[in-house]
């Protein structure tokens, strides 16, 4: 098999240079081009001196064309961004996987309303899949367009699936308590993440309504057949790394064995490593690794789960992920590149 030839849209923010270090020594990959405008001509390894020795190319220009000679192409860029490339590469016969929230929600009112603009390709919207691959693996394997999920959407999903799956959850007030580490605001200059602001202190944000709150309710949705009422709210922790989402369901059925439920359903799932029974995961085991974890519990034996997720945001919350969707789009083994070993202490 000949390798797979990679772009990057947009390689200079956090997603993208997780991108770049999975994909640099990925057995199967040929990085072809990673383009920025802003810093075009400039050596990656010049921005991300991790990247000495392993990446030798220079940031380009999207408008030189490099992108339409690819096999498959990133986007890494902020939301409103891949829309633009899109029909231009599926047309040239590339494939696109798009990190951004573009491709994510069916209905593009709701899109538009959460996101404040205007849909640049609404036509391509419909034919784009979900890519969280314990859900749509088959759906993924043939697609050309792939919408990957949102960090926070992945830890909540997983989590949730199986009580939706099995039909024992209460679907009026579903709670998801998630909180993130500041690598998930970008690497953009703000107030809100520079050190003085976000060390040493812990905090809600988004209370009223959060960007993906309608991504998660729609994967929800689609699982459980109808409708689910949920309160998302998100937090920032001061780490740089890492979610952790403690979710609460009221259960229809207290009969049901959670452990097995959870067993049996990521049983095969090469990255969602369901823990021990008792246990509490913490998101340094997942640090640079594309796995989630779970545990469940049913506290004092009532009719409350609680179930805890975590992941690292960049890798199974977003670089991970996608180059694990590009793995399946290729028909190629799942794991390559991504079998890491977290990161401990």
């Amino acid at each position: 098999m000949k390798p797979i030839r990679v772009g990057i849209i947009g390689g200079t923010g956090y997603t993208g240079v997780e991108l770049l270090r999975l994909l640099s020594s990925h057995p199967k990959v040929e990085l072809s081009c990673i383009t920025s405008r802003s810093e075009a001509g400039t050596p990656v390894s010049d921005m991300f001196a991790s990247l000495r020795g392993h990446v030798d190319l220079s940031f380009s220009d999207p408008s030189e064309g490099a992108l339409e000679a690819c096999d498959v192409v990133f986007s890494a860029t902020p939301n409103g961004v891949a829309m633009t490339h899109a029909p231009t590469l599926l047309e040239a016969g590339v494939k696109m996987i798009d990190l951004s929230a573009d491709f994510r929600i069916k209905d593009i009112g709701v899109w538009e309303e959460w996101y404040g603009q205007t849909h640049g390709a609404p036509d391509l919207v419909a034919e784009a899949v979900y890519g969280l691959p314990e859900v749509n693996r088959n759906s993924i394997s043939t697609a050309r367009l792939v919408a990957n999920p949102g960090c926070y959407p992945t830890a909540v999903q997983l989590g949730f699936l199986p009580l939706l799956e099995a039909g024992v959850a209460d679907l009026n007030g579903l709670i998801a308590d998630a909180k993130s580490g500041v690598s998930g605001a970008g690497r953009t200059a703000s107030v809100g993440s520079a050190f003085s602001e976000c060390s040493d202190s812990f905090k809600a944000y988004a209370v009223p309504g959060h960007r993906h709150l309608p991504e998660i309710q729609q994967g929800l949705a689609i699982v459980a057949g109808e409708p689910v009422e949920l309160v998302f709210t998100p937090h920032l922790l001061p780490m740089i790394r890492g979610i952790h989402a403690t979710l609460y369901v009221r259960l229809k059925d207290t009969s049901i064995d959670l452990q097995a439920l959870y067993e049996d359903r990521y049983e095969a799932e090469r990255f969602v490593d369901v823990m021990p029974k008792g246990s509490h995961p913490d998101t340094r085991s997942v640090r640079g690794s594309n796995v989630c974890r779970i545990a469940v519990h049913r506290p004092q034996g009532g009719d409350t789960a609680v179930i805890l997720s975590v992941e690292d945001n960049l890798v199974k919350g977003a670089a991970g992920q996608a180059v694990q969707n590009m793995n399946i789009m290729f028909g190629i083994e799942e794991s390559l590149g991504i079998d890491q070993v977290a990161l401990v202490p």
